[in-house]
């Protein structure tokens, strides 16, 4: 009998974590099964296919191992974009608000030439604060972000419309509505 389970089928909630009142999605399940990690991978690439992308950049950290595969299969770079005081050698920085605080992502000064088409890609669409510092940080070295790629959304925190109007093309495999 063939498997007909979706991506959404892979992905275990755990109650109240990382603090009471959420429902973590934990995409490492979906990561553990082969045919799981292998649906994910396939479809979100799948809009992308055949189209002109020069390198795959990845969020810290779920990013980076959706990102390599996704640009293993494109058979293009992959650029991570990792948290203030990860990456060894000059960078460039973005600073962008959490729901509780402040962050910053980098990005290698060098990494992305003027003009390559870059595919933005996590694991988790929420507020789109990360990703649009990401966006940002791509446009400053000059790159053009295509899309951007996630496994899950959770529409009720914004992201998905968040980066919409930014001019994204966004896609998502699942997503998680009311939570």
């Amino acid at each position: 009998m063939p498997d007909t389970r979706s991506v959404k089928d892979y992905i275990r909630t755990i109650v109240d974590f990382p603090r009471e009142g959420i429902l973590f999605r934990d995409v490492t399940t979906l990561f553990a099964d082969p045919r799981g990690f292998r649906i994910a991978i396939d479809q979100m690439l799948h809009p992308y296919a055949g189209r002109p992308i020069d390198k795959v950049a990845g969020l810290e950290a779920r990013g980076f191992i959706l990102g390599g595969a996704i640009a293993h299969q494109l058979s293009v770079g992959f650029v991570p974009i990792r948290k203030k005081g990860k990456l060894p050698g000059a960078v460039i920085s973005e600073a962008y608000q959490l729901e509780y605080g402040d962050a910053v992502v980098e990005i290698h000064h060098d990494a992305i030439e003027a003009g390559e088409r870059v595919l933005l890609v996590d694991d988790l669409l929420a507020t789109g604060g990360t990703a649009a510092a990401g966006i940002r940080l791509l446009d400053r070295l000059g790159a053009q972000t295509v899309g951007c790629a996630f496994i899950v959304d959770l529409p009720d925190l914004g992201g998905n419309a968040r980066l919409t109007d930014l001019g994204m093309d966004v896609h998502t495999l699942c997503a998680y509505e009311g939570d």
